[in-house]
């Protein structure tokens, strides 16, 4: 497997000037993705980013450091892969399907890490190829926290691997907790945290060159305000968490909050939620968390 070392990031111009670039590739049937391993050595969890991404949010500094706070650390990853020779697609249209996390150890802040992404598998879906992206980090060399991303390339045609199924099969009923805000700037306000600045997330008129009606949420911010509303003030010594986004979430918007308690899983809390409209009958994602406190 390829290694490729990341030691400062691109500013966030040169990122989406490759991201644009990418737009030159062509959806194309793929029998296997490149191995390659992209890696950040050293990257400390910085105390005022975490506060100012735990402020848009919704934590509190009790949370220490939210469950999927590490993920930002992937994106500068993620935008290399994007725009190199390694990834056959462009990094414009790719649909953001799921991720999954596995927090194995408390993190915090000031801690130094080693992050790393690989390539993943690919896997065959009715609207073309599915791909995912391994992510891990390390401190002082033990693994405390890694994770899945799993992306739609749209408009391949016979897509290749094992056909894509839903990891979140549940008939279980769920009842609203809750409804919150998400604010028609909340886009621009996440972008600004995470580097994430997609078109599709900061403005009705930039949303619009990509067909979207309005600015759509980013899913990982939805699905973290949830977190942060379910989850107790304390932060987590360990946690799992599988989220599949199904609907874009408009801004503004007013969206509700349905969840429901299970007993069986690794860990002492274990909850499945879903984000719907306001009026409860449309999911934009839904989710499976299970966790234990830290004492």
């Amino acid at each position: 497997m390829k290694t490729i070392e990341i030691v400062a990031p691109k500013h966030i111009a040169q990122v989406y000037a490759g991201a644009l670039w990418s737009a030159r590739k062509r959806a194309a049937l793929v029998k296997k993705l490149n191995k390659v391993c992209y890696v950040r050595p050293e990257v400390r969890l910085d105390g005022a980013e975490i506060a100012a991404y735990s402020k848009v949010c919704g934590f509190t500094a009790d949370h220490a450091v939210p469950l999927l706070y590490p993920q930002l650390l992937t994106f500068p990853l993620i935008m290399e892969f994007f725009a190199s020779e390694h990834c056959p697609w462009p990094a414009m249209g790719t649909v953001h399907l799921a991720n999954r996390v596995v927090q194995h150890k408390k993190l915090n802040p000031e801690d130094v890490l080693r992050v790393e992404m690989r390539t993943g598998q690919l896997l065959a879906h009715d609207k073309g190829q599915v791909f995912t992206l391994e992510f891990a980090m390390l401190r002082d060399g033990d693994l405390v926290w890694e994770g899945t991303m799993t992306a739609l390339r749209t408009g391949v045609k016979a897509p290749v691997g094992a056909g894509y199924t839903s990891a979140l099969q549940s008939d279980q009923p769920l009842s609203c907790q809750t409804t919150f805000s998400a604010g028609a700037n909340i886009g621009r306000r996440y972008g600004l945290v995470s580097g994430d600045m997609n078109p599709i997330h900061i403005s009705a008129p930039s949303a619009r060159l990509f067909g979207f009606r309005q600015a759509i949420a980013h899913g990982l911010w939805t699905t973290a305000r949830a977190m942060a509303a379910l989850l107790p003030r304390q932060a987590l010594e360990r946690a799992e968490l599988v989220v599949e986004f199904k609907t874009p979430l408009y801004l503004p918007g007013r969206p509700s909050l349905w969840s429901t308690h299970q007993v069986k899983g690794p860990h002492p809390h274990n909850t499945l939620f879903e984000v719907r409209n306001a009026k409860g009958d449309k999911p934009h994602l839904r989710a499976q968390l299970a966790f234990a406190l830290a004492a």
